[in-house]
């Protein structure tokens, strides 16, 4: 694809903690407009990476641009830029349980923008239909939502600055099989009618194989394989092979969906 249409590039990314290795010389291109899993085993680096990217964490060595602008080397300006331009579900949330769900969606349009209370509190209903939720969720508090609606909750933060480019940590974790499903439809319907680039990183074999239009596994501390679920079925390298056609592959049943001809 033209460079243009890189929206992640990275290159000869080192971290480590210590004497840990953690990633070694990793590379990885991620396009504009697709949803991108990234999977790997526990300590693999998953949730590393995405923080490096994101500037939440300083590699040892290598090459990070976003947009095109260096995100290792940008100064706070240029930093500020490019976090107007990407949003993040973390893992846990990460919702201010002191603030309702409204204030917590209002303050990343409070940090960046300035808009008056009328146009916030319409911003702040939009970003709750968006991901399904019903108005009066804006005055509860996180703690009195169940794990789907936290969820969703802290995606229409994400989504506050109405962002290019969406992070996902672990998305479905926690949530049972039918309100994984749903969170999953969900996020496919608002990269389709936003014109999002997703990276998601995810152990769940149901999102990857019903969400991700490609897969990098991270692995032996890189990026040891990217490509689709039919490219994956194809690996011969043991961790790939054990993880897209073991117990709970066949499970998911990736393979009876996935044509590997």
């Amino acid at each position: 694809m033209a460079g243009d249409d890189i929206v992640i590039r990275i290159r000869g990314l080192r971290s480590a903690f210590g004497e840990q290795v953690v990633h070694e010389d990793l590379d990885l291109d991620v396009y504009r407009g697709e949803i991108i899993g990234v999977v790997g085993g526990s300590g693999t680096g998953k949730s590393v990476l995405l923080k490096a990217i994101v500037g939440l964490g300083k590699p040892t060595a290598g090459h990070i641009e976003v947009f095109g602008q260096s995100v290792l080397d940008a100064t706070e300006k240029q930093l500020k830029t490019l976090e107007r331009r990407w949003g993040v579900l973390f893992q846990d949330g990460a919702l201010f349980s002191s603030l309702t769900v409204a204030e917590n969606i209002a303050v990343p349009i409070k940090e960046y923008l300035k808009v008056p209370h009328d146009l916030m509190c319409e911003i702040i209903a939009l970003k709750l239909s968006l991901v399904g939720l019903p108005p009066d969720t804006g005055v509860k508090y996180p703690s009195q939502l169940s794990g789907g609606m936290r969820k969703r909750a802290s995606l229409a933060r994400a989504l506050a600055l109405d962002p290019e480019l969406l992070f996902l940590d672990e998305p479905t974790s926690g949530l049972d099989p039918i309100g994984a499903n749903a969170f999953d439809e969900l996020i496919k319907n608002l990269q389709q009618t936003l014109g999002l680039t997703v990276f998601m990183v995810t152990h769940d074999l149901d999102s990857l194989a019903s969400v991700c239009d490609r897969i990098a596994v991270l692995a032996d501390r890189r990026v040891l394989a990217v490509g689709t679920m039919a490219d994956m079925l194809r690996q011969t390298h043991p961790w790939i092979r054990d993880y897209f056609h073991g117990p709970r592959a066949r499970a998911a049943d990736i393979q009876s969906d996935v044509s590997v001809q």
